[in-house]
């Protein structure tokens, strides 16, 4: 690596979502004085998984801060799942909610695409429904899934102007790396969705000027594969032997030769509960006929 290039700029999700929560709090007391409205959020989380704790408890905390109606659901590990089917289908009936999400992964015995199937896609905050996915698909609307739509304001947060640049997405899940890929191509970028299968995976990432990791190992991607100067938006989250939280970046190396770079923790995962409270917010205002 050159050892004159300076380190790169830390994209700090954290501080960026305090200032979209901020935005959020006083929207929201506007709504309360102007209209006598409340957004509220739903989270059905079912078992005990350590992670999903920690994550749907930020998202109570943050949704209570900005003045949400938060409502929590937990059902044991042993749920059927007609017991999580009925508490969706208690959700999309409940007029105080206006979006709400089942905590992923779910248990073995319940089919996660069938209970994303059966949410009302006029609340569906988390945006998996395929009503959403294919209206964000086509450019028309729907509802943009959290973690893309977070990675989306980091990107900006380095460059405004992204146009004619090539992105190389590594991740081709339903929920992150096809979304994050077609909010690019929006922004008239080249896009390559690379994934476990890509051969030679090194140099496809070393064209990109930016780059988006959501593959789910931890520091596979190495700092010899940045283009120097380039964006690095890390959505990984893994923890290794150690007990250290990591991305799926390397990013003591990939510091050193990006222009700009996410931290894990406190780069998507802050964006990604943000971007969830503004997606709720935008369906209780479509479910009102209130300009967005």
């Amino acid at each position: 690596m050159p050892p004159d290039l300076p380190l790169a700029r830390i994209l700090d999700g954290k501080a960026l979502a305090a200032l979209i929560r901020a935005d959020l709090a006083k929207q929201v007391a506007d709504l309360k004085s102007k209209h006598g409205i409340t957004p509220g959020i739903g989270v059905l989380l079912v078992g005990e998984d350590p992670a999903s704790q920690v994550y749907v408890r930020n998202k109570a905390k943050a949704a209570a801060e900005v003045g949400f109606y938060p409502r929590e659901v937990k059902l044991p590990a042993t749920a059927s799942e007609d017991e999580v089917l009925a508490v969706v289908d208690e959700f999309n009936n409940e007029p105080a909610i206006h979006g709400f999400l089942v905590q992923l992964p779910l248990p073995t015995q319940v089919d996660p695409q069938r209970v994303i199937d059966s949410v009302e896609p006029s609340k569906d905050a988390d945006g998996f429904h395929v009503v959403n996915t294919g209206l964000v698909a086509m450019g028309r609307g729907g509802v943009v899934p959290a973690t893309p739509l977070g990675c989306m304001e980091l990107i900006k947060l380095a460059r405004k102007d992204i146009a004619g640049l090539e992105a190389v997405v590594i991740g081709r899940s339903n929920t992150v790396g096809k979304p994050t890929a077609q909010l690019l191509l929006r922004e008239n970028c080249t896009v390559t969705v690379a994934h476990s299968r890509s051969k030679d995976l090194a140099a496809i990432v070393r064209r990109a000027d930016i780059v988006v990791a959501a593959v789910g190992r931890a520091e596979m991607v190495r700092g010899s594969w940045i283009k120097p100067g380039a964006i690095v938006i890390d959505v990984g989250i893994n923890r290794v032997a150690d007990g250290r939280l990591v991305g799926d970046v390397a990013f003591a190396e990939a510091v050193k030769v990006a222009g700009a770079i996410t931290p894990v923790p406190g780069g998507v995962g802050p964006m990604t509960i943000a971007c969830l409270l503004q997606n709720t917010l935008m369906l209780c205002r479509r479910v009102h006929d209130l300009p967005a």
